[in-house]
């Protein structure tokens, strides 16, 4: 079986090419020819004959839409698919994906959209955020990683302050969930089956307990409840496999914050000692076998 690993072509962080490595190594134990693609070895003028070579399937494990698209146009079996990833990376896709499938997850209001050269130069839908949400919210861009591009706002002037930088960068507001300040829970699946979960939370006091933010981590293992939740959430938005953070609501009800296509789990990894690469190469065997 021959397959392609469809990476970033401008990304070169050494946390990023050892999860390249460990899908190689995977697929090497499993018999398949795993060979490594950066998006910019994969360009084709619009309507040009397909590859000489086709893969069997592609992981693909980066972002960008219109090549995942032509991929599958052309007959390939992606994983995950194209569309999976679109409502993943948009975080105002996979709230109204979420919302409509009766997934709780905190109450969310997505900004009316502007352009480049405009900005956002009327800013009185922040009432509808004040009203429904109440202040302290969370204002997101529907882009971004790592926890980085997420904002606390606790009055009307750090809003206006914080919307005001985001130029006509897409965002959402949401509900700041009290209760889980400062830690949240990270559950990896695959194919349907909770692989690997740990607790996240901040020693610094911040609202986020990302990893890469300072935050710590503890292997966990998660209730029925969350389990179901976070199965069900990869299920709405189409994952084959995905990490999805959850929320602690009152007596510890989860609440979905975010769903992820393609989740560094480096830090999985170094928690719970469990490999996902490996059980994620494993399932994309079954389904192609």
């Amino acid at each position: 079986m021959n397959g392609w690993l469809v990476v970033n072509n401008f990304i070169n962080d050494s946390k990023f090419s050892e999860l390249y490595s460990w899908f190689l190594d995977a697929s090497r134990v499993n018999n398949i020819n795993l060979i490594l693609k950066r998006t910019g070895d994969l360009i084709l003028l619009s309507g040009e004959r397909p590859f000489d070579e086709r893969p069997d399937f592609v992981l693909f494990w980066d972002k960008d839409i219109y090549l995942a698209q032509r991929l599958e146009h052309m007959g390939i079996k992606v994983f995950n698919t194209a569309r999976a990833i679109e409502i993943c990376d948009n975080k105002a896709l996979t709230a109204i994906h979420l919302s409509n499938s009766n997934i709780r997850m905190p109450r969310t209001i997505i900004a009316p959209k502007t352009f480049e050269g405009i900005g956002y130069n009327n800013l009185n839908f922040i009432e509808s955020a004040e009203e429904e949400l109440k202040y302290p919210f969370i204002v997101k861009e529907v882009y971004g990683s790592f926890g980085r591009q997420v904002y606390l706002v606790e009055n009307r002037q750090q809003a206006e302050e914080t919307i005001s930088k985001l130029g006509y960068k897409d965002f959402i507001m949401q509900e700041l969930i009290k209760t889980s300040w400062g830690r949240d829970l990270r559950i990896n699946v695959v194919g349907n089956h909770e692989v690997a979960s740990m607790y996240r939370y901040s020693t610094k006091g911040d609202f986020r307990s990302n990893i890469t933010l300072g935050g710590q981590m503890e292997r966990y293992q998660p209730s029925k409840e969350q389990i179901d939740m976070a199965i069900k959430a990869c299920k709405v938005v189409g994952l084959d496999f995905g990490g999805v953070d959850l929320l602690f609501g009152e007596a510890d009800a989860p609440i979905v914050c975010e769903v992820n296509s393609n989740p560094h789990f480096k830090t999985t990894y170094d928690c719970t000692g469990i490999n996902l690469a490996e059980s994620i190469i494993e399932y994309i065997k079954r389904k192609c076998i």
